[in-house]
This record gives C-alpha cells, sequence and structure tokens, in this order.
C-alpha cells in the first residue's frame, strides 16, 4: 500500500485507528442556518457600499468600540451593536499610485486600492495602522479617543509614514504584527514582487533590524500567520517575541517536491543585532517545526501542515499561555482540517533541544553532536542567562554558529500527541480561531469558535474524558453566518459582552455566544447539551452565571446526565401526543425530528396502552427517514401507538406519542351502510364525521367539462373527442385559425354541429 494511500486511510479513520473502530461522526449537536439565526438568536450584519475584505479587526473593551480596517476604510463599530454607531474615516490611496499601480499591470478597480492589514492600539488615544496603498505600503496614526464617550475618530493625512517592511504590496498577501511598547514586529514581504520576506522591527527609537536576506535557511517563501509577545521570566530583557508561519521546507526529503511545513519562530526583544557580523540583523532568531498529526501504527502518521490561525489564550500565568493552532492539509489526496494545543512549556524545551544540521547538499539533516558557543544562541542577553550586556557583546563564534543553524532538530509536539478536535471529509476548511475560558459549576471550560471557508463558525468545547490530561471535544453548534458562504478571514471574542465578531469578504458579523433557549424546553435537553455558558434553573435552559444563588440551577459540562441533575423536574415523563388518522392501502408519514443532531431515534409500538412495547422493525414496507418513519400500504393491524425515542448520550427520553388510527377504505369512500359494526368505525346509523372529508379526497369535486361528460354518458352518447394540442392557439398545426374556427362554429351545416335539441346545455 502506498505511503499517501495509507495517511488517507488513517485520517478517515481518525484518532482511533490503533484500536481498530472509527471515530465517532463529528456532527454537531445544533445546526443553525443564515435565516434563522438573523430572526430569532441575535445575528447583526454591517457592510460598506463599494468596499469589501474586512481582515484587519480590533477589539478595544475600554472604549467599547470594534475597530475594523477595509478597503480605502477604517471603521468604528459599537461593541454592543455593530450595526449602529458607526464612525467611518475614507482613506483610499491617492490618484498618482493608482495610476502608477495601473500602469504596473495591476488591476485598478481590483488591487490599485488601499487595503488595511494592519491595525493596533499604539496608546490610550490613538491606533496605529498600515494598507497596501496601490501597491505602495503607507502607515498612519488614527485619533480614536480615551473613552467611549468621545466621538472621535480622525487620520492625520499629513503624518503617514512608510509602510515598508509593515504591510504587504499586494492585497492577497497575508501580514502579521504585534506593536510592544513603541516597537511593530512584524512577518511580511518587504518588496514589490513579494519575494523579499523577512521578520521586521520597526518603529521605537532603536534601529530597524531584521532577518537574514535571501537565506532560505532562515526563512524559504513564508507565509506569516501570527505574532505574539510572551514574557519569559520576571525581567523584562528575556522577554521574546513568537512568530507563527508556514514555509517551504528546507529539511524535506528528495523527490517529493515542495513540502510545506508549520513553523514557530522566536527572537529575543532587546536584541539588537552583532557587531562584525549580522549587523542590523537578528542574532537570536531560532525556528521549529510545529507539529499536528494523528499518530497511525508503524510510525505513519497523518500530518496538518497548513498553518491557518493561531490563538494565544492567556491564563493566570502570563508566562504560559495556551496556544491554539488551526491547520489543514495540504495534500491533493484528502482533505481535512485540525485544532491542536500547544504549551509554552513544550516550546521552550524544542528550543533548549538539539540544532539541526546539513554538512552538504546530500547530506541527510542530523541533529547537531559538536560543541555548542556559549551562551547559547537564542538566548536573550540578560543578568539571567550571564554578563552579556548586549548582543553585541556576543562573541563571533556564536553569531556564526546562529547564522548557519536557525533550524531546532526537534519539533514542538501537541499537549496529548494529536490533535484536540479534527474533520476530514467535510466540505469547509478552518480558516480562523477564537477561544473563551468559561467558568461552569464543574471547573473551567475552553470553548473553541472556529471560522471556515464556507461562512459558518464551529461552536465546539474541550471536556475531559477520564481526566484532565485526556480531552473529548464536542461540537455543540455549526452556524451559517455569512449567507453568501464567503470564508471568514478574521475572528475577535468578547467574553465581557458574550459576543463574536467575524470578519469576511462580503460583511461584518456580530452573534451572541450561546443560545440556551434554542436547545430545548425540557432539563434534560439542557443538561444533554453541555454547553458551558448554558444550565437550568427550573423553568428554562438559561445563561449559567457563577456565584448566583438560585435553588434550581443544574449544570453538568463534564457527565451531561439527566438521570441526576433532572430527577426534580415536574415536567419530566410528560410526553406530548399526537391523533393521527391513515387510510387503509394507502400511506402514513409517523414525523418525529429531535432538536439534537446527535441524538438517535428510536420507534416503539404497542397495541393498545396495556401492551407491552415492542421496536418498530423496517423493511420493504417500513421506511426509516431523517424525519421520522414511512407506512407503505397502511394495514388494519398498523393501528395502535406509536413512542418516538431519543437516545443520546446514554440517557433516552421519548419525544412524542402518537396515536395512529386506520380508516377502511370501504369505509373512507363513504359506502359502508349504516348499522353494520365490522365495518363501520361508530355505532349504528351514526356517520364517522371523516366520511365527507375522505368523500372529497377520493372524489373531488367536478369542474364544467366534467358535468359535460357526465351528462353525455348518462344520455347513452359518448363525449366528444379532445382535440390535439401542438402549439399555441391559433399558431401550431393542431389549432385552426381563429376566423376558420369562428366560421366554422357559426356557419357550419346543422347536420356537422348537431341538432341544438340535443345540445347538453
Amino acid at each position: 500500500m502506498s505511503r499517501t494511500l495509507l495517511l488517507f486511510l488513517l485520517l478517515l479513520r481518525g484518532p482511533a485507528a490503533a484500536a481498530g473502530r472509527p471515530p465517532p461522526a463529528a456532527t454537531p449537536r445544533l445546526k443553525l442556518a443564515f435565516p434563522e439565526l438573523r430572526a430569532r438568536h441575535g445575528l447583526r450584519l454591517f457592510a460598506l457600499e463599494r468596499s469589501c475584505c474586512y481582515e484587519a479587526l480590533l477589539l478595544d473593551e475600554e472604549r467599547g468600540r470594534l475597530f475594523a480596517g477595509a478597503q480605502n476604510h477604517l471603521l468604528s463599530l459599537a461593541l454592543d451593536d455593530i450595526s449602529q454607531r458607526d464612525r467611518k474615516i475614507y482613506w483610499p490611496a491617492p490618484v498618482e499610485w493608482r495610476e502608477e499601480c495601473n500602469w504596473a499591470g495591476k488591476d485598478i478597480t481590483a488591487e490599485c486600492m488601499n487595503f488595511v492589514k494592519i491595525l493596533h492600539p499604539y496608546n490610550r488615544t490613538h491606533l496605529y495602522a498600515c494598507g497596501t496603498g496601490a501597491f505602495h505600503p503607507v502607515c498612519a496614526f488614527v485619533e480614536a479617543g480615551q473613552h467611549a464617550e468621545e466621538p472621535v475618530f480622525k487620520l492625520d493625512p499629513r503624518r503617514a509614514e512608510d509602510g515598508k517592511g509593515k504591510s504587504p504590496y499586494d492585497p492577497r498577501h497575508a501580514a502579521a504584527s504585534v506593536l510592544v511598547g513603541e516597537e511593530l514586529y512584524s512577518g511580511v514581504a518587504t518588496d514589490l514582487m513579494g519575494r523579499d520576506f523577512t521578520i521586521f522591527r520597526s518603529l521605537g527609537r532603536r534601529p530597524s533590524i531584521r532577518t537574514e536576506q535571501h537565506d532560505s535557511r532562515w526563512l524559504n517563501e513564508p507565509k506569516f500567520v501570527a505574532v505574539f509577545w510572551v514574557p519569559e521570566s520576571e525581567d523584562p530583557d528575556d522577554d521574546k517575541i513568537y512568530f507563527f508561519f508556514r514555509e517551504t521546507a528546507v529539511e524535506r526529503q528528495q523527490g517529493l517536491g515542495k513540502t510545506s511545513f508549520a513553523r514557530i519562530g522566536q527572537i529575543c526583544r532587546n536584541d539588537v543585532g552583532g557587531q562584525r557580523s549580522l549587523v542590523n540583523k537578528w542574532t537570536t532568531f531560532l525556528k521549529a517545526r510545529l507539529v499536528c498529526a494523528v499518530p497511525g501504527p508503524d510510525g505513519a502518521d497523518t500530518h496538518f501542515d497548513e498553518l491557518r490561525d493561531v490563538f494565544l489564550l492567556q491564563t493566570r500565568d502570563k508566562r504560559n499561555p495556551l496556544v491554539y493552532a488551526v491547520f489543514s492539509t495540504s495534500s491533493s489526496v484528502f482533505q481535512g482540517s485540525a485544532v491542536c494545543v500547544y504549551t509554552m512549556a513544550d516550546i521552550r524545551r524544542a528550543f533548549l533541544g538539539p540544532f539541526a544540521h546539513k554538512e552538504g547538499p546530500n547530506y541527510q539533516w542530523v541533529s547537531y553532536q559538536g560543541r555548542v558557543p556559549y551562551p547559547r544562541p537564542g538566548m536573550c542577553p540578560s543578568k539571567t542567562f550571564g554578563t552579556f550586556g548586549s548582543t553585541k557583546d556576543f562573541p563571533d563564534e556564536v553569531i556564526q554558529f546562529a547564522r548557519h543553524h536557525p533550524l531546532m532538530y526537534n519539533p514542538v509536539l501537541p499537549h496529548g500527541q494529536r490533535p484536540l478536535f479534527l474533520q476530514a471529509a467535510v466540505p469547509y476548511t478552518f480558516t480562523r480561531i477564537a477561544v473563551d475560558r468559561v467558568t461552569a459549576a464543574d471547573g473551567h471550560y475552553d470553548v473553541l469558535f472556529i471560522g471556515t471557508d464556507v461562512g459558518s463558525v464551529l461552536k465546539v468545547v474541550s471536556v475531559p474524558k477520564e481526566s484532565w490530561h485526556r480531552m473529548e471535544p464536542l461540537l455543540l453548534e455549526e452556524l451559517q453566518v455569512f449567507q453568501d458562504a464567503s470564508p471568514i478571514t478574521s475572528l475577535q471574542l468578547s467574553s465581557k459582552r458574550q459576543q463574536l465578531y467575524a470578519g469576511s469578504a462580503a460583511a461584518l458579523a456580530q452573534l451572541p455566544l450561546h443560545r440556551c433557549g434554542a436547545y430545548g424546553k425540557a432539563c434534560a435537553e439542557c443538561c444533554l447539551a453541555r454547553d458551558p455558558y448554558c444550565a437550568w434553573d427550573g423553568t428554562a435552559c438559561t445563561r449559567y452565571v457563577p456565584n448566583t444563588k438560585r435553588r434550581f440551577r443544574r449544570q453538568d459540562v463534564r457527565n451531561g446526565d439527566p438521570n441526576v441533575l433532572c430527577s426534580e423536574d415536574p415536567r419530566r415523563g410528560s410526553v406530548p401526543q399526537k391523533q393521527l388518522y391513515g387510510v387503509e392501502g394507502s400511506t402514513a408519514f409517523l414525523e418525529c425530528v429531535p432538536k439534537s443532531l446527535q441524538a438517535r431515534v428510536l420507534w416503539t409500538y404497542q397495541r393498545t396502552p396495556e401492551d407491552p412495547q415492542r421496536e418498530v422493525q423496517v423493511d420493504e414496507r417500513v421506511v426509516r427517514t431523517e424525519r421520522g418513519v414511512l407506512l407503505r400500504s397502511v394495514q388494519r393491524t398498523d393501528a395502535g401507538h406509536y413512542l418516538c425515542h431519543a437516545t443520546e448520550h446514554g440517557f433516552t427520553q421519548p419525544l412524542l406519542r402518537l396515536s395512529l388510527e386506520v380508516i377502511g377504505t370501504r369505509q373512507a369512500a363513504g359506502m359502508v351502510p349504516a348499522g353494520d359494526p365490522q365495518l363501520a368505525a361508530g355505532p349504528p346509523g351514526h356517520k364517522v364525521w371523516y366520511r365527507d372529508f375522505l368523500q372529497l379526497v377520493e372524489r373531488p369535486p367536478l369542474g364544467a367539462a366534467d358535468r359535460v361528460c357526465q351528462r353525455l354518458w348518462s344520455r347513452g352518447r359518448p363525449p366528444p373527442r379532445p382535440r390535439a394540442y401542438a402549439g399555441p392557439p391559433g399558431r401550431g398545426q393542431g389549432e385552426e385559425p381563429r376566423k376558420a374556427r369562428r366560421r366554422r362554429t357559426h356557419e357550419g351545416p346543422r347536420a356537422e354541429r348537431g341538432p341544438r335539441s340535443a345540445s347538453p346545455w
């Protein structure tokens, strides 16, 4: 079996492949379409005319604003409702830049615009924004005020500055950056052709610094995804900047062509370059591979190497956040997406491990076994690790070693050695992720909001299985946020306001983080949802708020057992009932659709309420569908009571009781003589109420033409034969011209028309 086919089979089988059983289908418990979200669940949209591409989002809780960058515009929207109280700044590229862009062969209506790519808070009153500027990158400071009530939002075009090394030239290229203090760290292409990719530091008082130029060992056609600042210790000199990107792997095997690897790179914040070598270049740059793979037998893993997005979830310890990363596959054989979680301890361990080494073009990449100079390359000059006050004080051998060995040999493996959540063979790909840590009654849970390339958002909660070291993902919701199915290009989350904000090429969307009432109106339905945002309060499924003293509050995300939580529910055991009638020989449909798509429906039948229940068996006459059971050619023995059950998470609950009454064909046609107790469904002489209705169904009212034919047959004459029709009146071959038809009708021989007294009229 080929390796590609083996990886494909492993991906389809998933994490349970080693155990010989396929994983359960990742079906959302609740799936809501765009119209329902818009009408019932608070979905709000915002879009500008003649604009697009809402990629840069900045959430500002203090000002209560959502700042957004789009084509030729900067936006300031209210966090409570993005469709209200909007403020706009029109920021187009100058006419001469657009003309120059057009002369270079670019589309003046699609590419020669100013697409805002970078948006950061600069200080308490200003933002820093950068755009493509019609292939002439430009940056500017935006005054946004200090408080929410200040209606200030303006840009000073006189303070615009060169955006090279900060924003990409091409609007199709992505850029990643972070503003720390007054310094901007960005990963971007710094040339018009998009070939010179660099990690660049600008602004601030220190001189600009970048990666080694045109050296594939440092960066090889990278696509930057995200940048974060993470403190290393209590000493600010140990702080590091981490870059997440994907690139063409230099350590790929020969003959496999271009292979994309996910990377994490680090630099020291206080790096100022070397003294004699690597002048104004990073001396502390290192990178390692990010692995997100499904372990398989015989060491054959299914890798997700296309890094799409990264979210840094802050914990109580600012030095150890959790890293959530979204991946997709680069294979042309199969398609899939995954979410992997990494700890800073594992990331730091990889950078403290051996360096990757290759002595010649035909040698394999191996672990470097020689002497590593002191101080170790990648260490920051600080009091923690020595007496070096600056990177300019590093010995030459340290600088040279760092230049030739930027790659680490050991990769960074995910927590649990496997993806937290993956989807294969689905019609979408993960694009963005935002994570919210939610406090529930039985602990803290991480809720993942995953954007896709078809305009939908997946809501996933990570629940411990046997212990907190082994997590189980639960797909709670699939929400169609954008009607046009445009890919989600940005996600921002407000825990304070319980809102999610998404951007696409077409519009901006706002959606609440929870829809507790949509899970159902019973305690068991709320409990089985296992949504940490929701709890049963005794009467409804509502938002769970910690530290509230409510007697009937019920929530158990980890187990979700209604037998324990809902034993006091007064409505437990009550089942809605419905009466259904079926005509013998016709069809009858027993409809029952549970709210949860993860529930398995079970049908039972009993002739009378006193008889034992038995499961409805499927055969040629009894067909099971997604919405119920279809009885084909109903028989008298089908009459009785049908009970629809929903089984989910080991709990079975009745949903609906249907009573089916079967009506005989003679009885339905109204032909049963009164007083026949064996055929009539009622006392002798009593006319069944539905007989007239069924008589109309089987014998619909006669039209004018039907009445004519009925009269002719009653007089022993056949009805007139219909003429052939082969086109519109007066134009087809089967229809006479209007004048000829009128003349034949009114002036023809009476013998042809027949005697007047014989006319049915």
